[in-house]
This record gives structure tokens, C-alpha cells and sequence, in this order.
């Protein structure tokens, strides 16, 4: 029996301590203390927001944001009114764990997987479900999505149900950012794997059916990390940047999995989304991009934009120096191969979000997490701006000791989570999104720790 890794120290690792500290307790609080402002009227509805926070101190390292096991937390608005609820996604691992009183599982860089004398052969050799990145609801289905583990189904009380693997379609999971497509009621995912075939694709009914896929992208003969990606009324678009995982590193736990490979570019598929016409190949200097805004069709042409980095911008080594990217809209023409790229706001930033309403439509106003002090920790954020893709305007509220979160549209409003750095009391922040400037129309306090976190969903009533 092969012997685990020893516990960190958090104090060492940025995203397990100050505002990323983990919690460990689950709790319903109801009432919430309006600080400032009012709830607006029309705000019925649920508010949750995915993240990693380990229930046990963490085995032989830390990467945020793929390790930690997922904790929902979830704030319901009701006619001016406000509760609160937190609770962890109880997959196999964790109750194993739970039961144990310690982590189990190691982190992914360390190469260490428990065997079945540890954990038994349905969970040996194999990594821990971490259902801790996004939030979607498609079909009356509610989903805590994983980055390369199987997502979880969990009730609007955040029970946990099980595992959502689409019928079958995708026993391993799929993305961590599924688009659903408000005209048609269609949800589009990808996978990306170690192992032939190296992405694929899939579209799901609005009824939850898998009605064409799992697809694989031809041309792909490694395997890349893709994280996100975006789709217009009629094509998908697959940005493969030159993430490459190393196999027999991940395996040997030898640093970082991914090598980065700039001389390969970066390269940009557009898929037919009725699956007629054949894939359209685009090559472009190398860039990264964690998180795009949206996409659209113009005509023949292809826009779409997100948040550029000029390389992987946080090492899943541990190497965060980078903190984020600028703002890209970027545009494809039927009959070229060339990528035409415009900056949009330069300036670092991440997290944009659009209203959902717009997914795959052209869209005029992008939410994003910013910095305007340079001297806080990696990883935080102490402003929103909201900005229009097309002129460039910008409107910025600078939230002063205040860490926000990914901004979440709730129809015409921004909802996120905020800590304060210096004291850790937790808020969330409702704010006008034709006013963001402005500041929040209203300061809920949520009474107990909001760790930051990462991705969540505007549920409506």
C-alpha cells in the first residue's frame, strides 16, 4: 500500500487562507440583516454559487480552483426578504472522508491515488469527484458542475441527488461551463480528455435528451485543457489553446501537469451546431483564456470575446503570479484562417458575465471582477466594472476593503459575494446593472463566511 501525502499547512498556500480560508460548517439563516440600501421588489428567487473548500485539511498541496470539495452557497430572495443556506456536495469521496475524519484523496499534483484496501475498488485508483466550479439549471434539473470529474445533481434546498452524467452519454462528466441557449432551450456541452478522443461535443434537448453526441473534434491529437468556450445561434466554438497535459508527469506527480507550448498557437475551432456544414480550423498567435464573455453571429462571421491572457494564467503548479488578463473581442471570417483580434479594455480583469438572456445573441454589456489597488493578495478582486464590448465604455464600482466575487446578471440587477479583507464578515451585493457605478443598491449581511469562491447561477421563481 502506497502511503499518502502528509496535510499542508494552510498558512502556506494563498487559496486556503485570509479570504479563501475554508469552511466547515453548514448552517440556514433567515432575515438577513439589510446593511445598506433595500432589496429590490422584483428580485424572487435563488442565488447560488459554487467553490472548493475543502472539508479536511488538504494532502500533499493545493490548486485552486480545481481542488476542494464543492460547497454551494445559496441566498433567497423573496419579496424584499433574504436567507441564507450552505451546504456541501456529499459525493462517495467525501462521505468516505466524513466518515474517516480526515482527506483521503490527495491533491493532483502529487500522483497519489488511494487503493482499494483504503477506499475499496469502486473508488480506488481514481480522482475525487469535485462537483466545486459552476451552477446550471437545464430542465428543472439543477447541476453542481466539475471541471474533469462527474457533475452532481442537487435540489433547490441543496440536497444532494447524484451524479449527472447525461443519460450516460458522459459517465466521466463533462465541462464546467455548459451554455444554454435561451431561443431554443438547448444546452451545449464539451469534454476534454487524456485520452483519444481528446474533446467532444454534445447538444442536450430542452427536454434533457442528448440529441446529437458525444461528437469528437477531429484534428485534436492531444490532449489540451479547455475550460470554457462559447456558442452563437447556429455554431459552437472551441478555443484550443497550447495547454497541454503531460500524462506521465500527472501520473509521476512531478509538478504541473500542463505544458505550455507556445510555438504550437493557438488554434480555434467552429463547429456547425446542426452538424452540416464541416468544422471550420482558425490559428492564431498563442493566448489563454479562462473565461469568454459570449459569442455571436454577424452576418457570415463569428464574434466572440472573453478576458486574454498571453499565457496560462495560473499555473496549476502553484505559480500565480500572473493575476488576469485584458478584454478581446476577437472576429472569424468565413473564407480565411486569420483570427482578427481588438482589445477592448486593457486593464486586469476576470469573471465576465453576461445577462444569460443573451447567451448566443449579440450582447452590449459584459460584468466583470477587476483590481484597482495593485497591493491585494492574487486571486481577489476589489472593484466590478461593467463594459460594452463594441465602444469600450467602462463603468467601475470600487468596492474599498470589500473582496467581490464573479458578478451573476439577475434580469436587470448584479448580484456576488463579498468579503471584507479585514474583518471576513460576508455581504452579497445587489447592484443596478445600468448603474454599476453607482454601487449596490443594497448590502445584505450573511451573518457567517462566505469564502471566495467561484462560479454561480441566477435561479428565478
Amino acid at each position: 500500500m502506497i502511503t499518502a501525502p502528509a496535510p499542508v499547512n494552510p498558512a502556506d498556500y494563498p487559496f486556503l487562507s485570509g479570504c479563501f480560508a475554508p469552511i466547515d460548517s453548514e448552517c440556514d439563516r433567515r432575515d438577513l440583516e439589510v446593511v445598506a440600501g433595500e432589496i429590490p421588489l422584483e428580485l424572487n428567487g435563488t442565488y447560488m454559487r459554487n467553490g472548493g473548500n475543502p472539508r479536511f485539511t488538504p494532502l500533499g498541496g493545493f490548486v485552486y480552483p480545481f481542488e476542494g470539495d464543492a460547497m454551494v452557497h445559496a441566498v433567497h430572495l423573496a419579496d424584499g426578504t433574504a436567507s441564507y443556506r450552505n451546504r456541501f456536495i456529499r459525493t462517495p469521496a467525501l462521505e468516505l472522508e466524513e466518515k474517516a475524519g480526515h482527506a483521503i484523496w490527495a491533491s493532483l499534483m502529487s500522483g497519489y491515488q488511494p487503493d482499494p484496501e483504503v477506499v475499496g475498488p469502486d473508488l480506488a485508483y481514481r480522482p475525487k469527484d469535485l462537483p466545486s466550479i459552476n451552477i446550471v439549471r437545464h430542465n428543472g434539473r439543477i447541476i453542481a458542475l466539475a471541471e474533469q470529474s462527474r457533475s452532481y445533481r442537487i435540489t433547490e434546498d441543496l440536497r444532494t441527488l447524484e451524479a449527472e452524467t447525461l443519460g450516460g452519454a458522459f459517465p466521466m462528466g463533462f465541462c464546467a461551463h455548459p451554455k444554454v441557449d435561451p431561443q431554443t432551450g438547448e444546452m451545449v456541452v464539451f469534454q476534454y480528455a487524456l485520452w483519444a478522443p481528446f474533446l467532444q461535443w454534445a447538444v442536450v434537448d430542452r427536454d434533457g435528451r442528448v440529441v446529437s453526441g458525444p461528437n469528437p473534434v477531429e484534428g485534436v491529437d492531444a490532449a489540451h485543457m479547455v475550460h470554457d468556450f462559447v456558442i452563437t445561434a447556429t455554431k459552437i466554438v472551441l478555443v484550443i489553446a497550447p495547454a497541454v497535459f503531460e500524462l506521465e508527469r500527472l501520473l509521476r506527480g512531478e509538478g504541473s501537469p500542463l505544458d505550455w507550448r507556445p510555438d504550437q498557437g493557438t488554434r480555434i475551432a467552429v463547429i456547425d451546431r446542426a452538424g452540416v456544414e464541416p468544422t471550420r480550423w482558425y490559428r492564431t498567435d498563442p493566448f489563454w483564456t479562462w473565461h469568454f464573455g459570449n459569442g455571436f453571429d454577424d452576418g457570415d462571421d463569428v464574434v466572440f470575446d472573453g478576458v486574454r491572457w498571453d499565457h496560462l494564467g495560473i499555473d496549476l503548479a502553484g505559480d500565480n503570479g500572473a493575476n488576469a488578463g485584458d478584454y478581446t473581442r476577437f472576429r472569424l471570417r468565413p473564407r480565411t484562417t486569420d483570427v482578427q483580434t481588438q482589445t477592448v479594455v486593457d486593464r486586469q480583469m476576470e469573471f465576465p458575465r453576461i445577462d444569460d438572456r443573451r447567451i448566443g445573441q449579440r450582447h452590449s454589456q459584459v460584468a466583470v471582477g477587476t483590481r484597482i489597488r495593485q497591493d491585494i493578495p492574487v486571486g481577489q478582486f476589489d472593484a466590478l466594472m461593467a463594459l460594452d464590448p463594441d465602444s469600450g465604455a467602462t463603468a467601475l464600482f470600487d468596492a474599498g476593503d470589500l473582496c467581490v466575487g464573479e458578478p451573476c446578471f439577475a434580469g436587470d440587477h448584479l448580484l456576488t459575494f463579498a468579503i471584507d479583507r479585514t474583518t471576513y464578515d460576508s455581504y452579497l451585493l445587489i447592484l443596478s446593472a445600468a448603474d454599476v457605478a453607482a454601487g449596490p443598491v443594497a448590502q445584505i449581511a450573511i451573518g457567517s463566511r462566505v469564502p471566495l469562491g467561484l462560479h454561480g447561477a441566477w435561479l428565478p421563481d
